[in-house]
């Protein structure tokens, strides 16, 4: 849809920003009364289930109001600038006050009030190091945006008490676990980001340390194309450490979503740091996931698929995760839908491939006939269907109705298309 009219693209997404996403997040997602935000809605938006507030969203929420006050002052979105960096700093300050153990982790999990409770009753607080991650996200934003030094300073203690962690095999990755003996691209993924939003945000201060923080982004994509890149573009999301059967269900399994999403921060990357060999093989890999994860018969891509495509198959191991790949692997999600709304405008913009222009158009045209609320028109999207497209109630990761893919790429867009407008 208009991918030849920037211009008509553009007001597209921000309408779509302005009166169909943020409404719902706006009105219903922010505790006013104790701080933090509320994301434990039902699919459909339409019922509060929980007032727990998982770290996770609380960091990723941070960063999207952050973002969008960015966005409001710069006349991109008509919203109070002001308003969303004061509901920003009090996610900071609710997160501050209440996420952080005396180990310097994060608990995974709180009641509304800040409280740190168990998830997995018996297995302790901080159960997955992606909670810590989205933290320092969150606080990387919001100080670049709010020009907030001292929660630079946080969000940077906190990258490298990560990173330290990850060195010493101290992580552990709630609510999929990687299995003994096998590495995730998952790790090398998140962390791109960590660093390379860190970086961005610690050279908006001229501080030093950015060129520390961007040679670990340098790394971790490194890592990423010269470790998980397989022959013909494929991105494997789990690799044996040692003689690991390389035909099992695990090894076999490609993440379509994830793979999109992981070479966008691999292209943004790359471009920035002058790495322009890594940029083809980023793009091919984009072509790659929809070659393998688009659905011919009903449309839309796969959660998982074979690296053949289609249902994924080998060998058994008897692990949770690979019984995660066999349960949902046809569902149709939000999140891997809106990472290839962006993927594929990114890849169209820096390879000028034609390509890429029409994976957008294919996406574009399902996502929107899919995922938006047909009764609520500001009831935000139901995030989760099955293969035919029709909703379902079920937990995909937290049990959450989480925005942070969906409006984290459509700013993006928003921000594409305008680099390449006229300037009024």
């Amino acid at each position: 849809m208009y991918i030849d009219d920037y211009r008509a693209l553009q007001e597209f997404y921000q309408q779509h920003l302005a009166t169909v996403i943020l409404p719902f997040w706006l009105e219903q997602g922010i505790d006013t009364e104790q701080g933090g935000f509320f994301t434990c809605f039902d699919n459909r938006g339409e019922r509060l289930v929980s007032f727990d507030k998982y770290t996770w969203s609380q960091g990723r929420m941070i960063w999207l109001l952050a973002r969008l006050s960015e966005l409001s002052r710069a006349g991109l979105l008509q919203h109070d600038a002001n308003r969303l960096l004061v509901l920003a700093g009090q996610g900071v300050e609710f997160v501050r006050q209440h996420a952080f153990l005396a180990n310097g982790n994060c608990a995974y999990l709180l009641d509304r009030y800040g409280n740190k409770q168990e998830a997995l009753p018996g297995k302790g607080l901080d159960i997955s190091f992606f909670a810590d991650c989205f933290v320092a996200l969150g606080f990387s934003e919001y100080a670049r945006v709010a020009r907030d030094a001292e929660v630079l300073e946080q969000a940077l203690t906190l990258c490298t008490h990560i990173i330290q962690r990850l060195k010493a095999g101290a992580v552990r990755s709630e609510p999929y676990p990687i299995p003994d003996g096998y590495e995730a691209h998952s790790t090398s993924m998140i962390m791109l980001n960590v660093t390379q939003e860190l970086a961005s945000a610690l050279e908006a201060f001229g501080d030093a340390r950015a060129a520390e923080v961007r040679k670990l982004s340098f790394a971790y994509m490194q890592a990423i194309m010269e470790r998980f890149y397989q022959p013909g573009g494929l991105i494997a999301e789990i690799l044996p450490l040692q003689s690991a059967s390389q035909e099992s269900v695990l090894c076999r399994h490609v993440t379509p979503g994830h793979a999109i999403e992981s070479m966008w921060f691999v292209l943004r990357e790359a471009r920035l740091q002058g790495q322009q060999q890594w940029l083809k093989p980023a793009t091919q890999a984009i072509a790659k996931a929809f070659a393998v994860g688009w659905d011919q018969d009903y449309g839309g891509l796969f959660r998982f698929v074979d690296r053949n495509g289609g249902q994924p198959g080998g060998l058994q191991m008897g692990t949770p995760y690979e019984q995660l790949i066999l349960d949902t692997w046809d569902t149709k999600l939000w999140w891997p839908h809106s990472e290839a709304l962006y993927g594929t405008l990114l890849a169209y913009e820096l390879s000028g491939e034609r390509i890429f222009a029409e994976l957008y158009q294919q996406v574009h045209e399902y996502v929107f006939k899919t995922f938006p609320h047909p009764e609520q028109p500001a009831g935000e999207w139901i995030q989760i269907r099955d293969r035919q497209g029709q909703p379902i109630d079920k937990v995909v990761a937290l049990p959450v109705k989480d925005p942070y893919h969906i409006i984290r790429n459509l700013v993006l867009i928003i921000e594409l298309l305008q680099a390449h407008l006229p300037r009024a």
